[in-house]
């Protein structure tokens, strides 16, 4: 059973789209269940997200998860982005059943994937960011719980 929330983020999403010319993208996806999501981030001179977009295919879960984290970090620096766990995004939404977890690790990793892009089209090495990977699986829940 989904939260209020997670239905009003899939009905109602927030930030849905394209940003043009961004700063850095992510996309990240979960071969099994067939969830892609890729994230935009419009960032100032002052490491700040002004902006943040994002356009998913999968279930409700995975929009739903794209849309809080997008909420979760517009309008934060990159190191308070980078704050942004799984954990935080379910809690926002108040809780995801345990079979949609990986739509909460595939929001975090695409942000992550996203500041990586960022990164490297600026040159800079950010503190704590480590290289996304492509692939999230459901395995990988595990490891966190």
């Amino acid at each position: 059973m989904y939260s209020e929330k997670v239905m009003d983020h899939f009905t109602n999403p927030r930030n849905m789209g394209e940003i043009e010319n961004p700063s850095g993208v992510g996309t990240v996806g979960n071969a099994k269940c067939g969830d892609i999501m890729r994230i935009y981030l419009d960032i100032d001179d002052h490491q700040i997200i002004r902006e943040c977009k994002f356009k998913t295919f999968g279930c409700g879960a995975a929009v739903a998860t794209s849309s809080m984290a997008t909420e979760l970090v517009k309008g934060k620096t990159i190191e308070e982005a980078l704050k942004v766990t799984n954990q935080a995004v379910m809690e926002a939404l108040d809780g995801l059943p345990s079979a949609k977890i990986h739509c909460s690790l595939l929001a975090e990793e695409a942000v992550h994937a996203a500041l990586w892009d960022y990164a490297q089209k600026k040159g800079i090495e950010i503190e704590g960011l480590q290289k996304p990977r492509s692939d999230i699986h459901e395995d990988d829940t595990e490891e966190e719980y």
